[in-house]
């Protein structure tokens, strides 16, 4: 099973910035994307942005458009999310997600792949 490590994370204020990464540890070739998803204590995990390997076409949540950027390095097979203009609702748990086939996506959104990493906390102070 793939392995999914996520880096970066911590506090910040309301309208501050924050970047998260996510190292793979490798990359089927049946894999459409990769992606962020969060989950907030007593919520269920939503989608937040993902990426796909080959197009680099993007997806994002309507709550994060303009403000959040995922990016990826090939040779690193690492993604990226970049978070700005951060606000408290956004305090959670952000996960990185593996293994999103090109049939989980559609329109602005994708439902999440196979692999999950052990996620990361985000904290936006107010």
């Amino acid at each position: 099973q793939v392995q999914l490590v996520e880096s970066g994370g911590g506090t910040a204020q309301a309208g501050g910035t924050l970047s998260l990464s996510c190292q793979t540890s490798e990359r089927t070739f049946t894999t459409y994307a990769m992606g962020w998803f969060r989950q907030a204590p007593g919520k269920e995990r939503e989608f937040v942005a993902a990426i796909a390997w080959k197009t680099r076409s993007t997806f994002y949540a309507d709550s994060v458009k303009g403000r959040f950027t995922i990016s990826k390095d090939d040779v690193k097979n690492e993604v990226y999310l970049e978070m700005k203009d951060l606000k408290p609702e956004g305090t959670t748990v952000y996960y990185c997600n593996g293994e999103i086939h090109r049939g989980y996506c559609a329109g602005d959104k994708c439902h999440h792949g196979r692999d999950w990493g052990r996620g990361t906390q985000v904290t936006v102070s107010s």
